[in-house]
């Protein structure tokens, strides 16, 4: 396992990390290493409840509109000449 020094940190900072452990039930260095964890990994369930998130929030804005699915607007755009090679 590696070790990381951190130096020259805020004595605030390190305040606040303190009371965040002391509220987490963890040292100052346990409290750091699951920061440190949560940060490096792909939390890909909370990018998963922002899409949600953001695409419920899209539905709400155009509710009521009339939709035109996806396959007419290709057709139509190919119809009109437009292509995909460019």
């Amino acid at each position: 396992m590696a070790t990381i020094n951190v130096r020259q940190l805020d004595d605030d900072v390190v305040d606040r990390l303190k009371a965040r452990a002391s509220s987490n039930n963890r040292s100052l260095e346990g409290e750091v290493r699951h920061i440190l964890e949560c940060a490096a990994q792909d939390d890909m369930a909370a990018k998963r409840a922002r899409f949600l998130e953001a695409s419920r929030r899209l539905r709400e804005k155009t509710r009521g509109r009339k939709q035109t699915p996806a396959e007419v607007l290709i057709r139509e755009d190919r119809d009109r000449g437009h292509r995909d090679d460019f």
